[in-house]
């Protein structure tokens, strides 16, 4: 039986899900603003990923910021390939559940997407996100770049420094390289402007997140 305590540890490759070879029907366009979920985007647009929690809420709080053209939900950093939402939540693929962030730099910065990522949840809690319980709900950052990598860590430092002034224990948030994106089924994209008063778990600490690290993106 893969049981809660399995949902809350990594699968070993031989317990990971197969997958398919090819990607599962998903949105065309963003429900929000009309954007072509998968691109082209626009020239000199930027992207970058995070997971903070259910992917509902998260893209919801990443859609809303000025200077973010699309949004997307999804999986990644597990072994499965091109899995359904019922094979992540089996905690038996490893995939996270993301938000893919399509931003221009000349309007908003990564550093203010880190912002946001931080204030937007609790990044000390492992494999879990509240009452939401599993390996698709730890926090991560995925960078697409050197820059984006100092950012990260810069912040989560810093981030992590005014959280234990407040009493919070470590910060779990995994940085690693961008792996590949899968794009969750349709019903996923944008689903809180489909549903205002669907679910949302996320919650921050309350606890600001510094500006101004030094790093340059």
């Amino acid at each position: 039986m893969f049981n809660l305590r399995k949902k809350t540890e990594m699968p070993a490759p031989g317990e990971a899900l197969p997958g398919r070879d090819f990607a599962i029907p998903t949105a065309s366009r963003h429900f929000v603003n009309g954007a072509d979920l998968k691109g082209p985007y626009p020239r000199g647009s930027e992207i970058a990923m995070f997971g903070l929690g259910c992917f509902w809420g998260a893209e919801r709080k990443f859609w809303e910021a000025p200077g973010v053209l699309v949004t997307a939900a999804g999986y990644a950093a597990g072994m499965t390939p091109n899995p359904t939402y019922e094979e992540v939540c089996s905690g038996r693929t490893g995939h996270n559940e993301v938000v893919r962030v399509v931003f221009d730099p000349a309007k908003i910065s990564y550093e203010a997407l880190l912002k946001l990522f931080w204030e937007s949840h609790n990044p000390t809690q492992g494999m879990r996100q509240g009452n939401d319980v599993g390996t698709q709900y730890r926090s991560g950052v995925y960078v697409y770049s050197d820059a984006q990598r100092k950012a990260a860590e810069a912040s989560k430092a810093a981030y992590e420094a005014e959280l234990r002034k407040q009493g919070y224990d470590a910060v779990t948030t995994e940085i690693l390289d961008a792996p590949e994106f899968y794009f969750a089924e349709d019903y996923h994209q944008q689903y809180l402007a489909k549903n205002p008063a669907g679910y949302c778990g996320l919650g921050g600490t309350g606890v600001s997140c510094p500006i101004g690290t030094g790093v340059s993106v």
